[in-house]
Order: C-alpha cells, then sequence, then structure tokens
C-alpha cells in the first residue's frame, strides 16, 4: 500500500483532520497526523484488515528546539504478515509535551514511550509506569533536548570530562 493509500485510508475513517499531510522527504514517508488523534489513529491501523500493523517497532521523539518551540514523536509501524511499513509524525508544543499512550495497543510502547520521557521530556498520559528507564530517578533534565545543559556533578561524581581525562 502506497503513501498516499494510507493517507486515505485514515481519512475515511477519522476525517480529513486526522492527516495533515505527507512527509515526502522522510524515509520512508511519512503521515503527518493530528496530535489529539493520534490513539484513534495508532488503533484503527492495528485493527484495520489493509493495514494490519501488529507491530510497533520503534517510538522516538525529536526536539526541533527553542526557536521553533515544537518536538515531533515518531512511530515506526510494521504489518508481519503483509510485510509493509508506515511512519507517523505528530507534533507537539515543547513547552507541555504530551500525548496519549498507545502501550495498550502495542505493549512495545511501553519502553519506548519511557524512554521517550527520560530523554526529551515527552509525557504519555495513561501510560502505566511513567518514569525514567536509562536516567537516574533523581537526574534534572532531559539530556537529549536542544537546550540541555549538563550538570558539572551529579551525588559528588563529575559528569563533565576534560580533553583526555579518561575517568
Amino acid at each position: 500500500m502506497e503513501i498516499a493509500e494510507f493517507k486515505l485510508l485514515v481519512q475515511d475513517r477519522l476525517g480529513e483532520s486526522a492527516v495533515l499531510s505527507i512527509d515526502e522527504n522522510a524515509t520512508p514517508k511519512a503521515l503527518i497526523v493530528a496530535a489529539n488523534q493520534i490513539k484513534d489513529i495508532c488503533a484503527y491501523l492495528r485493527d484495520n484488515d489493509q493495514s494490519y500493523f501488529d507491530m510497533l517497532s520503534c517510538l522516538t521523539a525529536i526536539d526541533n528546539g527553542p526557536e521553533a518551540n515544537t518536538m515531533e514523536v515518531v512511530y515506526n509501524l510494521y504489518s508481519i504478515p503483509l510485510e509493509q511499513s508506515l511512519m507517523l509524525k505528530t507534533f507537539i508544543p515543547r513547552d507541555n509535551p504530551e500525548l496519549e499512550t498507545v502501550c495498550d495497543i502495542w505493549k512495545t510502547a511501553n519502553w519506548h514511550e519511557r524512554e521517550a520521557f527520560d530523554l526529551f521530556g515527552v509525557k504519555f498520559s495513561g501510560h502505566p509506569d511513567m518514569r525514567r528507564i536509562l536516567m537516574p530517578a533523581d537526574w534534572v533534565g532531559y539530556p537529549m533536548r536542544k537546550d540541555y545543559i549538563e550538570p558539572e556533578e551529579y551525588r559528588g561524581m563529575k559528569t563533565i570530562r576534560e580533553e583526555g581525562d579518561p575517568s
């Protein structure tokens, strides 16, 4: 199925406002979808016989920086029986990066969403265990944000290495 066909499939069921555009430059091409409909779109694409995306292979975030004041969340879907893939992207405000969880659609979303939260600060409402997964629980900030400033120390240990320092 081609990207334009996925667009029509989603729009026929969830309305034209569900798909904002197609990102022709993404690899693979991506549907840009409405953030407030992401959960319905994902559930529909999993349950529809023509798409049957039974696997969320990756979910990640992109910080577009303070100037753009947006973040992107990218969902890579794959259908094992139909051997087809689809990328969904949605944009959220950087100062309130929150989306509905898709953990109840794909169990793999659990750790992917925790990672996006831990590194970018994206919160997923309804997530069963929204806590850090890579950084210590008391770490301050989100290391993958473009304006992140690494603390010089954590619990009395240096976190910033100087050139030539092997520690």
